[in-house]
């Protein structure tokens, strides 16, 4: 985490010259973030090197959520030849850990982020591309790029684009509206801040949204990959979206097949993450989203989809299948 060579010189052009460069974070990407420290002043530095990332998506979305009146972080300034955007600050309490420390408040944080999915998805969508078929089975069929040769399985990609093209026109229809997909709205990328007009949530990491189905962002809250959500909890959720947003009848099977189509994903993602980026921890995240994806299987909806694992992943090769890798 050594801040790269240019940040100086960036900081120094924006006014910030004399603060300190801590570092923060990275995640899953070439993104990488640093607190930048100057007195009583606070600011992050994201690093989206280019060729590898592109800040503008995260930008453009940004500058979208705050015109509609959500705690998206402030851009302050940005940099766009070398990657580097200074943002504001959201600081470092994040739901994952807060409603960790403080379980009896879970309910309610929770109820929070719901309340925000809801408000969002009554807006016009943003100016971003489509969530399309073309883009599901891309992602979907990363469980057979990366799991299925990872775990000695050969395995049938034809028919498993055939099993999901049988599934997905549910979530394509028009009875749900288009919305603003974040694609990753979970409990790691929400802040806990002090802004009520945002009902106190802070949003992170959505610079690949989507205009899409409004089930994938609660998928993605409530069927977390780095936190066990309980299911009675994921339940009282989901009522609660529907009294405030009046979803239509064919939700709970959208919210099953995106449930599906994201964990089989995931799934995917974290084996490549291993196999080649060599950041093994993510394997073991594996049990908790096979749990996830079966669940999601069992729903009728997902007929074809469920067939086909049945058909060519046997039990003996799901949840702990790649566990002798994954670190202690």
């Amino acid at each position: 985490m050594i801040p790269p060579p240019a940040a100086p010189g960036f900081l120094k052009r924006v006014g910030w010259g004399g603060g300190a460069i801590v570092p923060l974070a990275g995640d899953a990407s070439f993104r990488r973030y640093f607190r930048v420290v100057d007195g009583s002043r606070r600011a992050v530095l994201m690093d989206a090197p280019p060729p590898h990332e592109d800040p503008r998506p995260f930008i453009a979305l940004a500058e979208h959520l705050l015109g509609e009146g959500f705690a998206a972080p402030a851009i302050l300034a940005r940099d766009l030849d070398e990657g580097l955007v200074l943002i504001e600050d959201f600081g470092d309490v994040r739901v994952k850990e807060y409603v960790e420390d403080h379980p009896g408040e879970e309910r309610d944080v929770y109820a929070r982020a719901i309340a925000l999915l809801a408000d969002l998805h009554k807006r016009p969508a943003a100016s971003v591309p489509p969530y399309d078929r073309a883009v599901y089975q891309r992602e979907a069929g990363l469980l057979t790029e990366w799991y299925c040769p990872a775990a000695g399985i050969e395995a049938d990609a034809a028919g498993y684009a055939r099993a999901w093209d049988a599934v997905l026109p549910l979530v394509e229809g028009a009875a749900s509206p288009v919305v603003t997909v974040l694609r990753d709205y979970h409990a790691e990328n929400i802040m806990l801040i002090d802004r009520p007009s945002a009902r106190g949530l802070g949003l992170l990491d959505f610079q690949d949204a989507l205009a899409g189905h409004p089930a994938y962002d609660l998928v993605s809250l409530l069927q977390d990959a780095r936190r066990d959500v309980p299911p009675e909890l994921e339940a009282d959720m989901l009522a609660l979206y529907r009294d405030l947003a009046a979803p239509p009848e064919d939700f709970d099977a959208a919210y099953a097949v995106l449930g599906a189509q994201r964990n089989a994903k995931i799934i995917g993602i974290f084996t490549r993450l291993w196999k080649r980026d060599g950041k093994p921890r993510y394997l073991s995240f594996l049990p908790r989203m096979w749990g996830l994806l079966e669940r999601d299987l069992a729903h009728p909806a997902l007929a074809p989809v469920a067939e086909w694992f049945a058909a060519h992943i046997p039990s003996e090769k799901r949840h702990d299948a790649l566990a002798e890798f994954s670190p202690a």
